[in-house]
């Protein structure tokens, strides 16, 4: 398949309330059609907290099976990132059912030391790529979007897609590194943030949006705005381009000890 069909979802969360949250989307999920791949923000179905012993999921919980029922009964692949405990240590992982029953998921590796969140879970150690539908998705979260190095593509990966609770104070600086990171990885780029306050008075504003190789926002939801998009992106068209403007055959050999690659 060459092209993909993304709807990604900007919608305020309710502060630590699983349920309404999951409520919430699944309202969303019954008005997309005709699309392969859904994106849900960050900590989709409690906000961005560190309550970790109060709202921590097994992997093969309830959560779980929530992505896992929604993917099958529409047809279309789920993603969004929540508080997993795994074997005695507390994630911000995020998780991708697939229609077919396959579930993949990638731990976030840069922890938000302002907000407190290095304090209450453990860091991830590999690079996950998710092939799906002929796509090979890179998936990071929120804070991993200030490290370059980190989500270098190194001709693994032809989508990269952030999930984030990023606060309206810095949304230039969200925008701004959304397309820095399409352009230096000459791949598209999506970005899924939330709206709304949480339960520390934080705002955020949104700015969701699709950025393509050469930098471009070609999807948008207006901030401050709840509501979903729909894009068809074009792995020809990538690849056309890779190979007009082949940067990647001057790239720096970067390497990252201890992590899995």
């Amino acid at each position: 398949m060459n092209n993909i069909r993304i709807s990604y979802i900007q919608a305020d969360l309710v502060w630590e309330d699983s349920r309404a949250n999951l409520k919430r989307f699944e309202c969303y999920l019954k008005q997309i059609k005709d699309v392969d791949l859904v994106i849900l923000p960050e900590m989709f179905n409690t906000g961005f907290s560190a309550n970790v012993k109060k709202l921590a999921q097994s992997q093969d919980g309830k959560l779980t099976q929530w992505l896992m029922f929604q993917s099958k009964s529409f047809n279309f692949a789920i993603m969004g990132s929540a508080i997993i405990e795994d074997s005695g240590k507390y994630y911000n992982r995020l998780l991708m059912a697939s229609p077919d029953g396959e579930l993949r998921y990638y731990d976030k590796r840069h922890l938000f030391r302002m907000g407190g969140e290095d304090e209450s879970f453990d860091s991830g150690r590999r690079v996950e790529i998710f092939n799906y539908l002929g796509w090979r998705i890179r998936p990071l979260i929120c804070y991993d979007l200030r490290f370059p190095v980190w989500s270098r593509n190194v001709n693994n990966y032809d989508l990269l897609i952030y999930v984030a609770n990023w606060p309206a104070v810095r949304s230039e600086v969200w925008k701004t590194l959304l397309k820095a990171r399409a352009i230096e990885n000459q791949s598209y780029v999506v970005g899924v943030n939330r709206v709304g306050s949480d339960g520390m008075k934080i705002n955020y504003s949104g700015n969701s949006m699709v950025v393509d190789p050469k930098g471009n926002a070609i999807s948008e939801i207006a901030e401050n705005t709840e509501g979903f998009n729909k894009i068809t992106l074009s792995l020809d068209e990538l690849i056309k381009f890779r190979e007009k403007f082949p940067v990647h055959l001057d790239a720096d050999d970067f390497k990252i000890l201890g992590v899995d690659r």
